[in-house]
C-alpha cells in the first residue's frame, strides 16, 4: 500500500495553479530516480484528487535541460495518477498561430541531446511505440474544453522540442517553420514519452507565447516577454482546467496509453 496519497489526475504546471485546489496539502515523493522538481500541491478539484507539480520546481530554478523527467513521472506514477494534463509555454512557427492561443498537440518532434528518456536501461529491454505520443480521449477533452471555455485553439499540432536553455537562431526556427510544424518549446520532450513507458494518459496543452525568430523577422524571443504573455493567459489555463478535470473519466476506457508497454519487452 502507498505511503503517499492516492490522486486521480496529475497536473505539471507553476504555483499560479495552486489556488484552483480544495483542500490542499504539500507532499514530498522519493523515487528511485532522485528528487523530482519540487514537492506534489495535492488537493481537490470538483470530486477529483489533483496533484500539482511545478516542472520548473517552486521558486522556477531548473532550467529546461536539468529538470529529472524521469523522477517527475514516477512521482506521478507513485502518487496514483493515469492521467496527466501537461500546460507548457511554447513559440509559435507559424504565422497563423497567434499568441494568447492554445494548440492541443498531437505530435512532438525531438531535437534534444543527453537526456535521460528511458525508464528501461537495461537488464530490461523494451521498444514502446510512440507514435501518437499523445492521449486521444484528454485531446478530445482539452478541445471540448477550449470550446467550452471559448479560448482560440488549434485542435492539432506539431511542437519541436529543442534542448535549450537557448533558444533558436533565426536559420534553426526557419527550418523548423519549414517542416510545417507549428510551435516549439524546451520541456515536451521526454516529458510526453515517458509518461507513454508508464502506461499514462497525457494531454499537451501549448499556450503560445510569442512568434520563435523565424516568423518574427525585426524582432527576437525575449524570456521576460515570454513570461509576460503566459502570465496574462494564465486565467484562461484556469479555466480550461477547470473545465476538463470535472469531465475526465478515472477508468482509461478507449484509449490504449494504459497498454502502451504490454508487448513492448524483448
Amino acid at each position: 500500500m502507498s505511503k503517499y496519497p492516492k490522486v486521480d489526475i496529475g497536473v505539471f504546471g507553476g504555483t499560479g495553479f495552486y489556488d484552483l485546489l480544495e483542500n490542499a496539502e504539500s507532499v514530498t515523493i522519493n523515487t528511485p530516480f532522485g528528487a523530482p522538481s519540487d514537492d506534489a500541491m495535492i488537493g481537490t478539484i470538483g470530486d477529483k484528487t489533483v496533484a500539482f507539480l511545478p516542472r520548473h520546481s517552486l521558486k522556477h530554478s531548473i532550467p529546461p535541460h536539468m529538470i529529472n523527467y524521469r523522477a517527475n513521472l514516477w512521482a506521478m506514477k507513485e502518487l496514483g495518477a493515469k492521467r496527466i494534463l501537461a500546460p507548457c509555454a511554447c513559440g509559435s512557427l507559424q504565422a497563423n498561430v497567434v499568441p494568447g492561443e492554445f494548440v492541443i498537440l498531437d505530435q512532438f518532434v525531438d531535437r534534444t541531446s543527453g537526456r535521460k528518456d528511458t525508464f528501461y536501461d537495461g537488464p530490461k529491454v523494451t521498444h514502446v511505440s510512440s507514435a501518437d505520443p499523445y492521449c486521444g480521449d484528454l485531446r478530445a477533452l482539452a478541445i471540448e474544453g477550449c470550446e467550452n471555455t471559448k479560448i482560440p485553439f488549434h485542435p492539432t499540432g506539431t511542437v519541436v522540442t529543442i534542448q535549450g536553455p537557448r533558444f533558436s537562431t533565426r536559420a534553426e526556427s526557419e527550418w523548423f517553420a519549414a517542416q510545417g510544424w507549428e510551435v516549439i518549446n524546451m520541456t515536451q520532450y521526454p516529458e510526453a514519452y515517458l509518461a507513454r513507458e508508464l502506461d499514462m494518459c497525457y494531454c499537451g496543452i501549448a499556450l503560445i507565447t510569442d512568434y520563435d525568430a523565424g516568423v518574427d523577422k525585426e524582432g527576437a524571443v525575449q524570456n521576460a516577454d515570454v513570461m509576460k504573455v503566459f502570465a496574462e493567459n494564465l486565467d484562461k489555463l484556469k479555466a480550461l482546467l477547470l473545465d476538463m478535470i470535472p469531465r475526465i473519466p478515472l477508468t482509461q476506457e478507449n484509449c490504449d496509453c494504459g497498454e502502451a508497454t504490454l508487448y513492448s519487452e524483448m
